[in-house]
C-alpha cells in the first residue's frame, strides 16, 4: 500500500499520506499539526469515534477499557505495539467504559476489555477478553 492514513490527535481528522512522505514530518492538512506516525492509540468520546468510523478508509480497532481494569492495563502496551506495526492500515483507539458509555452499551459490552473492529462503517466483529502478541494481530489480521 502506497497510501497510509494517520488520524491527526489534535483534531481528529484522517490524513492520507504516501509512504515517500514519511520521514519529512507531516503534518495534518487541516489544523497542522505533526502527525504521530507512531499511531499511538489515543482515548475518544463517543461522538469521536462516530465521526471516525464514518470517515475512515482503513479499519478501526477499538478497545473498551476502564482505568480500573487489571487485564486493560495488561493489554494496553500489546495495542500500542500493534498501532505501531500497523501504522497507515489500521486505526487503533481506546473508549474509556467509565466516562463515554453509548457505544458500549450499543454494542451491548458486558465486560472489558472488549475489542471491536469496523471497516467500511460496518461492525465487524467485538469480542471481550485480554489479547496480547500474536492473538491481538490474529484478531485483527482478516480485516487488514
Amino acid at each position: 500500500m502506497s497510501i497510509l492514513h494517520f488520524r491527526c490527535s489534535r483534531c481528529g481528522g484522517v490524513n492520507r499520506l504516501p509512504r515517500s512522505r514519511l520521514s519529512s514530518q507531516p503534518t495534518c492538512g487541516r489544523c497542522k499539526a505533526l502527525l504521530d506516525l507512531a499511531a499511538t492509540p489515543s482515548d475518544l468520546s463517543d461522538d469521536e469515534l462516530d465521526r471516525l468510523i464514518a470517515t475512515s478508509p482503513v479499519p478501526v480497532l477499538v478497545d473498551f477499557w476502564a482505568p480500573w481494569c487489571g487485564p486493560c492495563r495488561a493489554v494496553a502496551p500489546h495495542l500500542t505495539a500493534l498501532a505501531q506495526r500497523s501504522a497507515g492500515r489500521l486505526l487503533v483507539v481506546k473508549i474509556n467504559t467509565d466516562t463515554h458509555q453509548r457505544t458500549a452499551g450499543r454494542l451491548n459490552v458486558r465486560s472489558i476489555p472488549t475489542l471491536a473492529v469496523w471497516k467500511g462503517g460496518a461492525l465487524q466483529t467485538a469480542e471481550p477478553g485480554a489479547r496480547m502478541g500474536a492473538q491481538l494481530a490474529q484478531f485483527v489480521a482478516p480485516y487488514l
